[in-house]
C-alpha cells in the first residue's frame, strides 16, 4: 500500500473547520481505494500559538515539515494580529523557504453553482501564480519611524530565474489544456523595469512553445475582459500580486470564494508542496458551522493529484460535483446547508 506523509496546518478561524471536514473526506475516500493510506500529523501553528508562544512556526519547524510528502493547510489570519505579521509568520516562510514557486488557481462553474457572471457558465480558467518573488518579496523598509519625513518603500523584485521558471510552467500547463492558450498579464507600461523584463522573458520562453497561442494583457485591462469576455481566456500567468487579486475575481465569477482551491507547488519536488482553499480565515463565520468546504475537497484532489493518486483525484472531483448538482449549498451560494451536511453528502457520494 502507497503511504504519504501529510502535514495538516488547519491555522485559523475557518480553516480549523474546513480541513477537518477535508481530512474527514480524504480518509474515507482512501478507504474505498484501499490503494494508498494518508499518515496526518496536526500542527497547532496559528494565531493563537503566536500570541502564547512569539512565534507561528517554532524553531526547527521548517525543518520538519521537509520530511513530509504534502502539506494541508487551512488559513492564517486572525483580528487581534496583524496581518503582515501573520502572513509572513506562517505561509509565506512556507512558500518561499520550500521554494513553492508555483502558485495554481483553477476556477471553473461548478454543476448546480451559478455564475454572478452573464456567460460565466463557460468560465474554465486557470490562474498560474509566480509565488516566490515579485511584489512580495519582503524587500523595502521604513525610516524617521513616526516623524513628518517618514518613509516606507516596498521594492518588487523580479529575476531572470523567477521569470523563466514560472512562465516556463505556465507554457507547460497551457500545452496540456485542450485550448493551448496562455494570457500573460502584465503592467510594464507602468512598471518599466522589472516587469518589462518579465514580458521579455515570457516571449523568450515561448519560442519553445510555437503550439500554445498567446496574448498580453495589461492587469487592468484584464479585469474588464474576465468579466465581459470570459470565453476568451483560458490559462493565465501572472506577478505575485496581480495574480493574488485576478485569482479572487475568478472565484467570486465562478459563484464563491468558498469553492476555490489553491497549490502551492514547487515543481522539482525538492520540498513538499502546500495545498490550501482560497477564502481565507473568515471569523465573520468562524464557529456558525456554515464554512464551505468544497474549496477544500478541491484543494484536497490536487493534493492527490500530485502525489500520483490521479484515480482517487478524479473521484474526489466527482463526488464533488455530484453533491454541487444536487444543490447541496452552504449559505455562500444561497443555500441551508451546514458544513457537516455537505461533507456527509460529500462522504456518501464517495
Amino acid at each position: 500500500m502507497r503511504e504519504y506523509k501529510i502535514a495538516a496546518i488547519p491555522g485559523d478561524g475557518i480553516g480549523m473547520e474546513v480541513i477537518a471536514a477535508g481530512l474527514k473526506v480524504l480518509g474515507v475516500l482512501a478507504g474505498r481505494d484501499r490503494g494508498f493510506k494518508l499518515n496526518v500529523e496536526h500542527f497547532p501553528w496559528n494565531s493563537d500559538y503566536y500570541l502564547k508562544h512569539g512565534h507561528y512556526i517554532p524553531a526547527g519547524g521548517l525543518d520538519k515539515l521537509k520530511t513530509f510528502d504534502a502539506i494541508f493547510f487551512g488559513a492564517v489570519g486572525a483580528p487581534n494580529v496583524p496581518d503582515h505579521l501573520s502572513l509572513w509568520g506562517l505561509r509565506l516562510p512556507i512558500c518561499q523557504g520550500f521554494d513553492q514557486y508555483a502558485n495554481v488557481r483553477p476556477a471553473r462553474v461548478l454543476p448546480g453553482i451559478t455564475s454572478p457572471l452573464t456567460g460565466g457558465a463557460g468560465i474554465d480558467w486557470v490562474v498560474i501564480r509566480e509565488n516566490s518573488e515579485g511584489e512580495y518579496s519582503g524587500s523595502g523598509g521604513r525610516v524617521h519611524k513616526g516623524l513628518p519625513e517618514e518613509i516606507a518603500t516596498e521594492t518588487s523584485v523580479f529575476t531572470r530565474n523567477g521569470c523563466a521558471r514560472i512562465h516556463r510552467f505556465a507554457f507547460e500547463l497551457a500545452r496540456k489544456r485542450p485550448r493551448k492558450h496562455l494570457t500573460l498579464v502584465t503592467k510594464s507600461n507602468a512598471q518599466r523595469h522589472g516587469m518589462v523584463m518579465w514580458d521579455e522573458i515570457f516571449y523568450e520562453v515561448a519560442k519553445d512553445y510555437p503550439d500554445v497561442e498567446t496574448q498580453r494583457i495589461l492587469v487592468d485591462a484584464m479585469t474588464t475582459l474576465m468579466v465581459l469576455k470570459p470565453h476568451t481566456l483560458d490559462t493565465m500567468v501572472a506577478s505575485n500580486l496581480h495574480a493574488d487579486i485576478l485569482s479572487d475575481l475568478a472565484a467570486a465569477l465562478s459563484g464563491s470564494l468558498g469553492i476555490a482551491p489553491t497549490a502551492n507547488l514547487n515543481p522539482e519536488r525538492k520540498f513538499p508542496s502546500m495545498f490550501e482553499p482560497i477564502h481565507g480565515s473568515a471569523f465573520d463565520i468562524t464557529g456558525k458551522g456554515i464554512a464551505n468546504p468544497i474549496a477544500t475537497f478541491w484543494t484536497a484532489s490536487m493534493m492527490l493529484e500530485h502525489l500520483g493518486e490521479k484515480e482517487a483525484a478524479v473521484r474526489l472531483m466527482e463526488a464533488v460535483e455530484t453533491v454541487t448538482a444536487k444543490k447541496i449549498h452552504t449559505p455562500d451560494l444561497g443555500g441551508e446547508a451546514t458544513t457537516e451536511i455537505v461533507t456527509s453528502a460529500v462522504c456518501d457520494a464517495i
